[in-house]
């Protein structure tokens, strides 16, 4: 009796083995995807995700940071229609978001080249960095709304090793079964090999895609008084107490959060008043008056922040000033909206301009207005408002309409269109004249 309660045991153990050692035979081997039929995926897409190993097998261990990627913890309806939390995609939808199918949809329609594709793809979907071959079917898979492979994955970032001095993306992939991060001392496990990169602690490894937030996407710590020594995970990756992973770990390390939205701390704002004060844009009006017109300048400031506002998107925000002259009455005499932002047509062509107002700059807009005669005007307004994408021109939104399968699709795309070419007011100012 007691010999077959020891063989049992044995046997047992010697399962567990087995199947721990088949699960990291298979990691080594590389994540297959099944597709929801239950097929393969087809071979190229093998191919890459033999590197680039997809999250839901990260999310075995690491199954918090698995969620918050993903958005499963934070169910807005913002998110559950379009991904979108506080005006920003999820990491976890870059391919995914019905926005980028449909953005990407219409930049298509404007006949780029093939690297100017691979451009925009690299940081939607790390992967084409490696696999740049297979960046036209990507694209093709992103517009038939059923992409295979993941856009930004636990190993699009976790694989990533350094950072060059080139231009967007300036992020560099090792391929390979190690992970890197920013733990002087990770937990040893049987799955991958873990090491610790400085890279991860810096601003310069956001800023390789969110390229317009900083001066210098190659410098890693940020500039100026207020927020000396802060990087760019400081506010947008919110710090508790715990483990990366929730079967293991030190208990006591400092961990991030993965939802990478916008400021997900208050308590930071609410405790740095000089930071509250430097947050958002705000315009002065430099403005002068006589019996004909009235002349000046529109002056757009962002305080000490090192990053533009709003957003994380470097190249589709649109900005719209609109300067109005008005008599005592309120009557408007005069108005002009001075609109900054790249058309659909010159996305990605040739160098990416600067963004419409850089953190610590002020940007100056000047504007001259005749007055009609008999009219005395007595104030000039400044409104200063943004949208998250290109309105498209009507022909080229009917064109791409055109090309959706059905009507269910394009009321998709119109709403979409609806919602992020919106105009959302970031500041306003009113001088008496």
């Amino acid at each position: 009796m007691w010999f077959r309660r020891m063989l049992t045991r044995r046997h047992l153990v010697a399962t567990c083995i087995a199947l721990l050692l088949l699960g990291v035979m298979v990691y080594q081997d590389g994540a297959v995807a099944q597709k929801a039929n239950g097929q393969s995926p087809e071979k190229w897409v093998d191919e890459i995700e033999r590197v680039f190993i997809r999250s839901e097998e990260c999310k075995q261990c690491h199954d918090r940071h698995y969620e918050e990627w993903k958005g499963a913890r934070e169910q807005t309806p913002d998110l559950k229609t379009f991904g979108r939390v506080d005006a920003a995609l999820l990491h976890g939808t870059s391919l995914e978001s019905p926005v980028f199918r449909t953005v990407l949809g219409v930049w298509l329609q404007t006949n780029p080249t093939a690297d100017e594709r691979k451009r925009c793809l690299s940081c939607h979907v790390p992967s084409t960095t490696v696999f740049p071959q297979y960046a036209e079917k990507i694209a093709a898979q992103v517009i038939s709304g059923n992409p295979q492979v993941e856009g930004i994955g636990c190993a699009s970032c976790h694989l990533i090793k350094e950072s060059t001095n080139g231009p967007p993306p300036t992020f560099k992939i090792e391929p390979g079964k190690t992970m890197h991060g920013p733990y002087a001392d990770p937990e040893e496990n049987l799955v991958h090999e873990a090491v610790q990169v400085p890279l991860f602690r810096g601003a310069n490894y956001c800023a390789s895609c969110h390229f317009d937030k900083v001066k210098d996407v190659t410098q890693k710590d940020l500039p100026g008084e207020i927020l000396q020594g802060t990087i760019c995970q400081d506010c947008h990756m919110e710090q508790s107490t715990g483990s990366s992973t929730s079967k293991r770990g030190a208990m006591t390390r400092s961990i991030g959060r993965h939802y990478f939205r916008g400021v997900v701390i208050p308590g930071i704002l609410l405790k740095n008043r000089n930071l509250q004060a430097e947050w958002m844009p705000r315009i002065d009006i430099d403005s002068s008056k006589s019996a004909e017109k009235v002349e000046g300048t529109a002056l757009v400031k962002v305080g000490s922040l090192p990053h533009s506002f709003p957003d994380g998107d470097p190249v589709l925000k649109q900005f719209d000033l609109a300067i109005t002259v008005k008599d005592a009455q309120g009557k408007v005499l005069a108005q002009e909206t001075k609109h900054f932002g790249l058309p659909y047509d010159k996305i990605l062509r040739g160098p990416i301009p600067d963004p419409f107002i850089k953190g610590g700059n002020t940007r100056k807009v000047p504007f001259s207005f005749a007055i009609p005669a008999g009219a005395t005007p007595a104030s000039v307004e400044a409104v200063l408002s943004y949208t998250l994408i290109p309105a498209p021109e009507p022909a080229l939104k009917d064109k791409y309409l055109a090309t959706l399968k059905d009507d269910k699709e394009r009321q998709t795309a119109k709403k979409i269109f609806d919602e992020y070419t919106q105009p959302r007011m970031l500041t306003y100012r009113a001088k008496t004249l």
